[in-house]
């Protein structure tokens, strides 16, 4: 059972990256050419009003949580009447969180835009578009958000593949129109952007209907369930809303006190952190339904193998495809773009480390979404990302710091917080939390302090040209995969490696 499990992660992970490398080489083509067709300050306006509108719906965080939770345990140990129900009644309250968050955002939302946000007069109007799309879409995110838990549960990876291809492929046609269409790019952006969220939720619907005979939505009221998922939702919203506190709200204190133009320098420095985390986040979405049926049916042994690989590879992944943006982050974006907004290069580093951190918090979160025992946790994580904002703003507002000291701030608490989850979640697993140390941070911290000593070096002593662009980079994707090979793997990890090597060598020779 257990070899089963492992070669179905191996598969679907695989499914994941091949859709990552496209999606990844096509986004980073329409992101340099919308930035070059918008231009910084309607980029960086794009971004900033979307973020009021992502900071209205944190509530859809949790939902998506709760969905992903309920219909994966239901799938484990339930009856197809029961994954019906429970399909139902999630879909329910995202149709009625979606009408909420359409109030929100004409109410307050509208009010938040025309009196607070920092647009100048003559893209106010342009802004608007935005803002009306903007909320379209996010309501038709939040109802798609069952029919893609519904997909990952059943672990059906290639599908997912499949409809994200699609979408990264409408939007290179978007590229296409934008630059030909003589209008306002800003207003046609945004509706070309609502076209294809439009396009995804109908193809989610169409495929999880036919294909999940157990998962067709019928208007349900179960008082008891519905009371068990607003309970797991209560305790999450905490979280999520920190969440969103330290993305769209750090983005809108940049905005109120630096302008639009940083808004863009964030949101090219989020793209690129966006194409890396999906390295990371594609190996997680194949091992996340594991470690939750893995609970559901008590296999602990099991769930904590899971839990280790997925905190100790996911880091290092991360850091494997980081250290060489981080050193060579002004080269990188030159190359990228034709305009580097002013402060992107300290962001994308900032952000890239905070990356990392995430990466390593994301498989505890699951596991106690797993156990649905989420009081005591959202209580703490939240409470103690919560004051990234306040401090942040009190930073800005009577400190005289630079726009990067937000980000900063977020890496400190994050830290933090990540020593408060151990604490917390391993003893619900009945996980010890020297075994967690032992298995994950000592090794990641040793790959972390020694994989960047030699690409430092290079980078200090070299003169700025392509030669030591391209050392630079070798030498730090060499350090971690040659430092985690031989201190940041344990011997049955490094045996396993050296028999995957040797049989994809064999399979090469057969082929010949």
């Amino acid at each position: 059972m257990i070899q089963e499990h492992s070669q179905r992660i191996t598969r679907n992970t695989l499914i994941l990256y091949f859709r990552m490398i496209f999606t990844m080489l096509v986004s980073l083509y329409t992101s340099r050419v919308v930035l070059n067709t918008l231009g910084v300050e309607d980029f960086g306006i794009y971004n900033v009003v979307g973020g009021v509108v992502a900071m209205l719906s944190f509530i859809n965080g949790s939902l998506s949580a709760a969905s992903s939770r309920y219909i994966t345990y239901e799938l484990a140990i339930g009856t197809p009447e029961s994954l019906r129900k429970t399909f139902s009644c999630v879909m329910t309250i995202h149709i009625f969180i979606a009408l909420l968050i359409a109030i929100l955002g004409e109410t307050v939302g509208s009010w938040f835009l025309l009196h607070e946000l920092k647009i100048p007069e003559n893209r106010l109007n342009s802004a608007i578009w935005v803002f009306q799309c903007s909320i379209l879409s996010t309501m038709l995110s939040i109802i798609s958000v069952p029919y893609n838990a519904t997909i990952i549960a059943h672990e059906k990876m290639n599908v997912y593949a499949y409809i994200s291809i699609m979408d990264v492929m409408l939007k290179l046609g978007i590229v296409y129109l934008l630059v030909i269409l003589p209008f306002d790019k800003l207003k046609i952006y945004a509706l070309l952007i609502l076209a294809i969220q439009i396009f995804d939720v109908f193809v989610y619907r169409w495929y999880t209907s036919t294909r999940f005979k157990a998962c067709k939505f019928k208007f349900t009221w179960d008082q008891s369930l519905f009371k068990d998922i607003f309970i797991f939702v209560g305790w999450t919203i905490n979280g999520n809303l920190a969440v969103i506190g330290y993305t769209q709200g750090l983005n809108i204190l940049l905005n109120l006190f630096f302008g639009p133009a940083i808004n863009a320098a964030r949101g090219i420095a989020v793209q690129v952190q966006t194409v890396i985390q999906n390295f990371c986040n594609n190996f997680q979405v194949a091992l996340n339904p594991q470690l939750t049926k893995s609970y559901a049916q008590s296999d602990f042994e099991y769930m904590h193998k899971l839990l280790i690989i997925s905190s100790k590879f996911s880091f290092l992944l991360l850091l494997l495809l980081s250290m060489p943006i981080i050193f060579e982050a002004q080269t990188i974006l030159k190359l990228w773009l034709n305009i580097v907004p002013e402060y992107t290069v300290i962001f994308l580093r900032l952000i890239l480390c905070s990356s990392m951190l995430t990466a390593l918090a994301n498989p505890l979160i699951i596991s106690v979404h797993a156990t649905g025992k989420l009081k005591t946790f959202q209580l703490v994580e939240g409470s103690m990302l919560l004051t990234i904002v306040p401090i942040s703003y009190l930073l800005l507002k009577f400190c005289n710091v630079p726009p990067e000291a937000v980000f900063i701030v977020h890496i400190g608490i994050e830290i933090c917080t990540q020593f408060a989850r151990m604490k917390i979640v391993l003893p619900m697993i009945n996980m010890k939390i020297h075994d967690y140390i032992k298995n994950v941070l000592f090794p990641i911290t040793k790959v972390l302090i020694l994989s960047p000593i030699i690409p430092f070096i290079i980078y200090i002593c070299m003169p700025n040209n392509w030669y030591s662009f391209i050392m630079v980079c070798f030498t730090s994707a060499f350090s971690v995969l040659i430092v985690t090979y031989y201190i940041g793997c344990q011997k049955h990890e490094r045996i396993f490696i050296k028999q995957k090597i040797y049989t994809i060598i064999m399979k090469l020779k057969l082929k010949k």
